[in-house]
């Protein structure tokens, strides 16, 4: 009869000689924040009103909560390197665990390129706010100067990954304090707003039944459609969950 150690694959035995346990839990505090939190996510969630508030709690009870929870036995079950990819092998068998992890992984790539493109948006925003020959600037007008863009910020992480974990992470925590000032300058703008007395735009009177708007297929409810946002924005907590593990 084989042996546990016998029964371990390969990656479980060199992983933890390979890559150092390096990051600690504020480091995992930090990328679970810079995964999860989008601040640009609030404003596709506008539209739902205070109801949005009400897709946020269920949303978080059952399933970053539930995930979390999930995680963690899965953890203490299975604490060999690997989180899900492991997990998945040892319940499914090897072709599962390497589906497990490749469309976990996959995304990754994708994502790089989205945010590329969101740089180029953020410079064309930023640009606008000068002015050329009495006109607004336009920067990054033609699809192959985006496409620059999406390379140098390829680029530029392909160069921060061949840096040691522990610097690339203090590189990251840098950058939460910066995002943390830039949501804090957020919020204090709206509240200086409203002390001068201006209007919230959102009314908050009305607006809090998650089932109103105009009837979808099958009957659904638009505004449920906020609910989905709320899962999606919430995604990825399986990265730092597993991390962590």
């Amino acid at each position: 009869m084989a042996t546990q150690t016998e029964d371990r694959m390969i990656s479980e035995k060199i992983a933890s000689v390979l890559v150092a346990r390096t990051l600690g839990p504020f480091d995992l505090v930090v990328i679970f924040v810079a995964i999860v939190l989008f601040i640009i996510n609030s404003a596709g969630l506008q539209a739902a009103g205070p109801s949005v508030f009400i897709f946020w709690t269920v949303a978080f009870a059952t399933f970053l909560i539930t995930g979390a929870f999930v995680t963690a036995q899965l953890g203490r079950m299975f604490p060999e390197e690997g989180s899900l990819y492991v997990w998945t092998h040892k319940a499914l068998g090897p072709f599962w665990g390497f589906f497990a992890g490749f469309v976990a992984w996959w995304p990754g790539p994708i994502t790089m390129v989205v945010i590329g493109v969101l740089v180029a948006n953020f410079l064309q925003q930023t640009a606008a706010f000068f002015t050329c020959s009495g006109k607004p600037c336009a920067i990054l007008t033609e699809n192959w100067q985006i496409g620059i863009v999406v390379l140098v910020v390829l680029w530029f992480s392909a160069s921060m990954s061949y840096l040691k974990m522990r610097v690339t992470q203090n590189y990251v925590n840098v950058q939460f304090f910066a995002y943390a000032a830039a949501i804090f300058l957020i919020g204090f703008a709206g509240v200086v707003w409203l002390l001068k007395g201006h209007p919230s735009a959102t009314s908050f009177g009305s607006g809090w039944n998650p089932f109103q708007g105009d009837k979808l297929a099958l009957g659904v409810p638009a505004n449920l459609t906020f609910f989905s946002f709320a899962i999606l924005a919430l995604l990825g907590i399986e990265t730092p969950l597993n991390m962590g593990v």
